[in-house]
């Protein structure tokens, strides 16, 4: 069984980088997270402004503060596809294993598979649980990542074993001999500054925990 589930998640990660736009992703027991008109299955967290226009969720910092918006539920182990564009100098990242302090934007707990348009910023690369950086690309793998147009993110938590995949090309495949949380929400992030622009689209969770 553990050899099937391998091979099916394979499979998904190579097909995952030719899909049309708008396309659910290649396997199983997809859920739309996203639904194309309206924040509907999120909470908001902070201040900053999340927005659907012409079937597009644009968040937008409108403060200095970060702001986040997060999924109604936890989940434990999950694949997420979805498609993002950096606007300006936007900062953003994809939260998991997440908690809040109760009616603030400070994170409690949670990683953020890193979201940054600049070249040498360790899109893909996970960050947080109180540690700063915990893995980041290779060097030659930090190009993938495309300014003002739209990237293909893949990214699959197996309890403590975290990889992401961009455009098509693998960044990291990291197994974290500390994390100390293995359950939680999935937050889309506004970094702090109020800089941040970014566009997401096509937001699609597997739930892999009674795989």
């Amino acid at each position: 069984m553990r050899l099937l589930v391998i091979s099916t998640l394979l499979s998904s990660l190579c097909a995952f980088a030719q899909l049309p736009s708008g396309t659910k992703p290649p396997g199983e027991d997809w859920v739309q997270l996203f639904n194309g008109k309206d924040v509907n299955g999120w909470n908001q967290v902070g201040k900053e402004q999340w927005v659907v226009e012409n079937g597009v969720l644009i968040g937008r910092a409108i403060t200095k503060d970060y702001g986040y918006l997060e999924t109604t539920r936890d989940y434990k182990d999950f694949q997420l596809s979805l498609r993002f564009k950096c606007v300006g100098t936007g900062n953003s990242g994809v939260y998991f294993h997440t908690r809040f302090k109760q009616g603030t934007a400070d994170v409690s707990q949670g990683a953020q598979v890193e979201i940054d348009c600049n070249i040498g910023r360790h899109t893909g690369g996970v960050y947080g649980f109180g540690r700063a950086w915990i893995v980041w690309p290779a060097p030659e793998n930090e190009t993938v990542v495309r300014q003002n147009e739209w990237n293909e993110m893949l990214v699959t938590i197996q309890g403590n074993r975290y990889t992401s995949r961009l455009n098509g090309v693998p960044l990291v495949d990291f197994t974290d001999p500390r994390a100390p949380f293995l359950t939680g929400t999935i937050a889309l992030q506004l970094h702090s500054g109020g800089e941040g622009h970014m566009q997401f689209k096509d937001i699609w969770v597997r739930d892999l925990t009674k795989k």
